[in-house]
């Protein structure tokens, strides 16, 4: 989700040791690791909070890959008032060289008494060596503040890192009756203003985003960020045999990769590299496309670590057929189109009913006119 404005004041009042009244410093530190979302991979965001005698004294967030951690900015901030205080950490505080010493040293060096860890680094090579280091040290530690939130910030992160794979997101506007377009292609808008300037909103959190040639035949679009401040990402068309126009809005401005297979005819592939356009040659999967895995292990490798899918229901069922999709944002619009209007999933999909595809809902809400359904698959339970 986007990142949430971050809230005023700095002042909490620790009247306790329960998880509802410890809940306020951490959730400060989540709305500051929100607003590194799509900038700072391939490492994770991270926020901080430092707490003493009852008030935060520093506060910080990584912004950007290879840059100061969160928690040294937070100690810097918070000066000699960081002796004896308790950081508020979202992810473990990492205990290795990398770009930057390890944050336990900094925590160590600056006196801190105890830490509050909402999640634990999912990577399988460090998982629990912050809080071991810092625990040797005297340091009083604990694990799992404000868990739910944590482990939704951190999926992508964890996927990325134990298997390899981008995480990817799927968002589709539908009509009420289950169209994103008319019988004859039609497709704008399905939905609302305000839930436009949502997705702006989100593709400024992700690595890249996703769409099909298909989608940019009929469509034209531009995948960038313009209702709402903030960078866009980069953009990738899949487009197995080098189909696109060179006029196509989408290779205006912002970078754009276009993945086409190794059997796409060379004289076309000649003439996107010749005008500045990044390829990428991706081995045909069955059906002689660009094959999603392939695709999903390559901008894991070069770094990406989420991606949000914003095409046409053939490539939406290519990626469901392989269990590739992480999170769904379904938009139902109050409205009905009727006829043979095309549908968020092509294909000859599941015969029997009890064969379906099982999600599970994790929230609905409305923006603008429209409902916004958010579910997960099944067999993904996210958590720290």
């Amino acid at each position: 989700m986007p990142p949430k404005p971050l809230r005023k004041g700095g002042v909490y009042f620790l009247a306790g040791s329960t998880m509802t009244t410890l809940g306020d410093p951490m959730s400060l530190a989540l709305d500051l690791a929100e607003r590194g979302l799509g900038l700072t991979s391939p490492n994770p965001p991270v926020g901080a909070v430092v707490v003493r005698d009852e008030r935060v004294v520093g506060s910080g967030y990584h912004a950007k890959a290879g840059t100061e951690h969160a928690e040294v900015l937070a100690l810097r901030e918070a000066g000699e008032g960081a002796a004896g205080a308790t950081l508020y950490v979202t992810l473990e505080p990492c205990n290795h060289y990398g770009r930057t010493p390890p944050c336990t040293e900094a925590i160590l060096a600056a006196g801190i008494e105890r830490v509050m860890v909402a999640c634990m680094d999912p990577n399988p090579r460090v998982r629990g060596r912050g809080m071991l280091a810092l625990a040797g040290a005297g340091v009083r530690v604990s694990a799992g503040y404000e868990r739910v939130r944590a482990g939704e910030l951190y999926g992508p992160f964890r996927k990325f890192i134990t298997t390899g794979i981008s995480y990817v997101a799927m968002k589709t506007a539908v009509t009420l009756d289950g169209r994103i377009a008319t019988a004859g292609g039609d497709s704008r808008w399905i939905t609302s203003h305000p839930a436009r300037r949502l997705v702006h909103r989100w593709r400024a959190t992700f690595d890249g985003v996703i769409t099909g040639i298909g989608t940019v035949l009929r469509d034209d679009p531009q995948l960038t960020v313009r209702l709402v401040a903030g960078r866009s990402p980069l953009r990738f068309v899949l487009d197995s045999q080098a189909r696109i126009p060179l006029k196509a809005r989408c290779l205006e401005g912002e970078e754009t990769v276009v993945v086409v297979t190794e059997t796409a005819p060379s004289e076309r592939v000649a003439a996107l590299e010749g005008n500045g356009v990044r390829v990428w040659r991706s081995p045909p999967n069955a059906g002689g496309r660009v094959d999603p895995a392939w695709f999903l292990r390559e901008t894991a490798r070069r770094g990406l670590v989420s991606l949000l899918l914003e095409s046409g229901g053939r490539l939406s069922a290519a990626f469901q057929e392989l269990n590739l999709v992480d999170r769904y944002y379904f938009f139902v619009a109050p409205k009905l189109v009727g006829g043979q209007g095309a549908g968020p999933f092509e294909g000859p999909g599941k015969e029997l009913m009890e064969e379906a595809y099982p999600l599970r809902f994790l929230r609905w809400e409305q923006v603008g006119e429209d409902l916004l359904i958010t579910a997960a698959p099944a067999r993904k339970v996210e958590g720290c």
